[in-house]
């Protein structure tokens, strides 16, 4: 637990929850979570002393000001990075999403970062600013891309906006994804009681559909997967 060490990878087994468990934290059309899969997330007292964590405190302007530029609610992006990395800047996943955000690079390709003197698009996705801002960039896309259904925008966070479309528009039947949205919903609710899709995602006027080519099938955590992209989750915790 010194300067010595990175996280690399973060899990903990779905613990077994009665399938009369309430299923959504809050009510999005088209969810299809499996309370079996239900994640364990923070309690109210890990949550507030993540909350007092250098990683935190590092993060917290850069987390209101992405929130502000991509007209998000703090509480949504806070409850991503928990869920990601737990506020550690550095994590890299197996599979080589990176930051707080656990971007992978293609993804900061796809949103103008680039491999130069100052390091590559990895090295520089371990800056808490430029991870924020690039991981709210495509938040927000994915809200707009899936509009008035958070828990879909969260999915694709996830496992790709490939693997929520194919799925027909519905959270695909992945055992991590499941536990993903469930976690990211139940902290983001945890830490705004109040939470509802137009506070998660503010009016921004006229929707916009947001259309992705090439690589853009690749989600933001995903991996770059090969052929078997599509049959599975893109990221690992």
């Amino acid at each position: 637990m010194d300067k010595r060490y990175a996280l690399l990878f973060h899990s903990v087994p779905a613990p077994a929850v009665s399938p009369e468990a309430p299923v959504n934290d809050i009510a999005t059309a088209g969810s299809t979570i499996d309370p079996r899969f239900a994640a364990p997330v923070p309690s109210g007292k890990k949550l507030a002393a993540m909350q007092g964590s250098p990683g935190f405190v590092a993060a917290q302007q850069h987390m209101r000001t992405a929130a502000d530029a991509n007209q998000l609610d703090v509480a949504l992006l806070q409850a991503v990075i928990t869920t990601e990395s737990g506020f550690v800047a550095n994590a890299v996943s197996p599979k080589g999403a990176v930051g707080l955000m656990q971007v992978m690079p293609a993804t900061g390709q796809r949103y103008g970062l680039t491999s130069d003197s100052g390091g590559t698009v990895a090295a520089k996705l371990t800056d808490p600013k430029t991870n924020i801002h690039t991981g709210a960039r495509y938040l927000r896309d994915l809200l707009n891309m899936f509009p008035g259904q958070l828990e879909l925008a969260v999915a694709a966070y996830n496992a790709g906006e490939g693997a929520v479309q194919k799925a027909g528009n519905k959270i695909p039947n992945f055992k991590e994804t499941q536990n993903y949205v469930r976690a990211v919903m139940q902290i983001y609710r945890r830490l705004n009681p109040q939470a509802t899709y137009q506070q998660a995602a503010v009016a921004q006027g006229p929707r916009v559909r947001s259309e992705f080519h090439g690589n853009a099938a690749v989600g933001a955590t995903a991996s770059a997967a090969g052929p078997a992209a599509e049959a599975q989750p893109t990221q690992t915790e």
